[in-house]
């Protein structure tokens, strides 16, 4: 039995060496011959690109859409293309891509390009990249080509480009994916739902590190992206970017920023920035996320409803404006404008966005110890120092001091310089949400951009409206908010503002940018409007923020209010939803200047007519023409008396019945004007002999 386990261990071991010996001769020996044979035929699966999801706007109307295009190549190595299917199409496929592919080249000069390439051996000449798929179902109909991969050398990778049907619409806000760069705006937030899942392809590495496919078709299916339906209105968005380029350009501006929001859902329908770039105005940034500033007078409302809310001022109580100068230690704060006003009532210290009167209430009103942490715990109950959750990326929380906080550098002169919106910072965006849960009776809803995720028109998940904050204040105090703001309209800063067409509510904001740290000739100023319409029934909010305006004014009023304005009265005007129906009032009672009176015709007619009307009338007459009379608050039909061979008066009636009564009695007629008859050149009364006459009608 020994002697036999020796011979197998002998055996095993002699096995061993052999392959040890192998290992060493391909590895050291003959190396190079195996490595370039596996650069010669090397063989692997390759990921194939799925076709990205589509992004669209709430109607339905393309944002973002992948267009397939093709990258034609050709495979000349006698392997595939033999030679005499290359010699009997040579000429006819030059001829073919000289005069449909690429005239850049004459048939001449493709000939010899081909012929160059198939000495190469070339396993992937580029013919034409972008090819659109109508133009490549053509191309396949030419000569080698129509023989197929494997015996014409015909090769057709898809690829995909992004295109934006509406171009620079919302640019930043839909963003891109792009390699080696981070990922912006929808397309970077919900790139996993639209990327879908690659497939993949057996592809054969060839000379010059160069993939070709091995096969027509792909080995494993790549699997579509997902749509996302967003809640963007390309309409409001066309008007938002109008509205804030003409401003930028107009007051010769760093940059400008708009939002609408619908007011019930949270639902942001535009959102424009507009920062300066070599080549013109450009969505460089989304300043209205991302972009942390000082708001301002704008942010006096949460001011007035922490003093409202903690029971610190009623809007009739006094203060003392010191004709806009104060001191706090030893700064001096003063207000934007002179006014020329000391005592005043704190509804008025707002309306005219006073600085020094805002800062003395806040200050009165928290003196107390401890005063300061009440009033930060005030502004936090109504979720201000929370960041929105939007979707996409960019976002910070605001930037609310902790009261007595050596950290956050709190100061004897913050609390005052707080109150007036410095000292803290907030982005556009999330300054308008609290605008917005005011206009929304106190209900705080999270801002979103995207309502559906859709796959081939089915809906795979829908987002619903999300409440942040249910009651940022009582609703006695959002209702004293909203008087405040539209008395900013209609008596304050933003007066010049204000229309006739509907009522709008709102607030200026003036805000001096780095205000501590440059000189008085450098102060440079941001404006900015936050508000919404229609002020009974609010249907949107919006905010407009324009930084550094250089021309044309500088103050919220007369900077961003205009944005604001325009912003609104285009959605007023183009949504029938936001008009309010005549038949929705009361019927007036009308003034005799009011009713239809002195006008004539057939009886029955104007009978027909005032009941189709619902006017109530009289019938005082007793022919068959009549005229109307207006007494008070009715209308009476009485006779008006037509004689034979006799001109009588036609005014008041319309032409038809006018031409009918004075040419059945022979008289020539000729008319000026449009509307009925107001007078005419001969006096009814007269004997009709055939004369000439002339009626006025307007």
């Amino acid at each position: 039995m020994l002697w036999r386990i020796y011979v197998v261990l002998a055996g095993i071991v002699l096995f061993a060496i052999l392959i040890f010996g192998r290992a060493v001769k391909i590895s050291i020996y003959e190396g190079e011959k195996w490595k370039a044979l596996k650069e010669k035929s090397y063989v692997q699966y390759r990921a194939v690109e799925a076709e990205r999801g589509s992004i669209f706007a709430q109607d339905g109307s393309l944002l973002a859409v992948s267009l397939p295009y093709y990258a034609i190549h050709l495979d000349l190595s006698d392997k595939v293309v033999s030679d005499e299917n290359f010699n009997n199409t040579l000429d006819s496929l030059s001829y073919c891509l000289a005069t449909y592919v690429d005239n850049s080249y004459t048939v001449g000069g493709w000939r010899e390009k081909l012929i160059e390439a198939r000495k190469k051996k070339n396993r992937y000449l580029l013919i034409k990249n972008k090819v659109p798929y109508n133009e490549l179902e053509e191309i396949k109909k030419f000569p080698l080509f129509k023989l197929g991969q494997y015996k014409g050398g015909f090769i057709a990778e898809m690829k995909s480009e992004r295109k934006r049907p509406y171009r620079l619409l919302a640019h930043r806000t839909i963003g891109y994916v792009r390699e080696g760069i981070k990922p912006i705006g929808l397309e970077g937030a919900f790139d996993e739902e639209l990327k879908g899942a690659e497939g993949k392809r057996l592809m054969q590495r060839v000379a010059g590190n160069t993939w070709i496919p091995v096969n027509d078709l792909t080995e494993i299916k790549a699997q579509s992206g997902n749509d996302i339906k967003t809640t963007i209105d390309v309409n409001i968005q066309d008007i938002t970017e109008e509205a804030l380029l003409k401003a930028v350009r107009k007051h010769d501006a760093e940059y400008g920023t708009a939002i609408v929001m619908e007011v019930k859902t949270g639902a942001i329908k535009a959102i424009a920035n507009l920062g300066r770039h070599k080549e013109g105005w450009w969505e460089t940034y989304n300043f209205a996320v991302g972009n942390q500033v000082e708001p301002g007078s704008t942010f006096k409302l949460a001011s007035m409803m922490a003093l409202m809310e903690d029971n610190k001022v009623d809007l009739e109580d006094t203060i003392n404006l010191e004709l806009g100068k104060t001191m706090f230690y030893e700064d001096e704060m003063r207000d934007a404008s002179y006014h020329g006003l000391n005592e005043t009532t704190a509804r008025k210290a707002f309306e005219i966005s006073s600085n020094v009167g805002i800062s003395k209430l806040v200050v009165r009103g928290y003196d107390e110890d401890g005063g300061s942490r009440k009033f930060i715990n005030r502004l936090k109950s109504m979720s201000l120092h929370l960041p929105t959750g939007i979707e996409i990326d960019g976002e910070l929380p605001p930037f609310i001091k902790e009261a007595y906080s050596k950290e956050d550098k709190w100061s004897g002169t913050t609390l005052p310089w707080m109150s007036i919106g410095y000292e803290l910072t907030m982005s556009p965006l999330q300054v308008l949400s609290f605008y917005n849960a005011v206009a929304n009776n106190g209900k705080m809803m999270k801002p979103h951009l995207v309502s559906e995720i859709q796959r081939f028109d089915k809906t795979l998940e829908k987002f619903k409206p999300t409440i942040v904050n249910n009651r940022i204040a009582s609703p006695k105090t959002i209702q004293k908010a909203k008087e405040l703001l539209e008395g900013v309209v209609l008596n304050g800063t933003a007066k010049k503002l204000a229309t006739k067409q509907y009522n709008f509510a709102g607030k200026t904001g003036t805000a001096q940018v780095d205000y501590k740290r440059m000189k008085k000739s450098k102060i440079k100023y941001q404006a900015s409007f936050a508000g919404y319409f229609p002020a009974e029934k609010p249907i949107y909010s919006c905010i407009v923020l324009i930084n550094g305006p250089k021309q044309h004014g500088f103050y919220g009023g007369e900077v961003a209010g205009p944005v604001f304005r325009e912003i609104a009265d285009k959605c007023y005007a183009s949504q029938i939803e936001m008009q309010v129906p005549v038949n929705a009032k009361l019927r007036p009672i009308l003034a005799t200047r009011q009713l239809p009176t002195y006008d004539a015709g057939k009886k029955d007619e104007m009978k027909y007519i005032l009941s189709y009307l619902k006017l109530p009338y009289g019938d005082n007459a007793n022919k068959n023409w009549a005229v109307t009379a207006a007494a008070a608050d009715t209308i009476a039909l009485k006779t008006r008396k037509i004689e034979k061979d006799i001109i009588p008066s036609v005014r008041g009636m319309g032409l038809r019945d006018a031409l009918y009564i004075l040419e059945s009695r022979k008289l020539q007629v000729e008319t000026k004007g449009i509307g009925k008859v107001v007078s005419q050149s001969i006096k009814p009364g007269t004997k009709a002999r055939g004369q000439r006459i002339v009626l006025t009608l307007d």
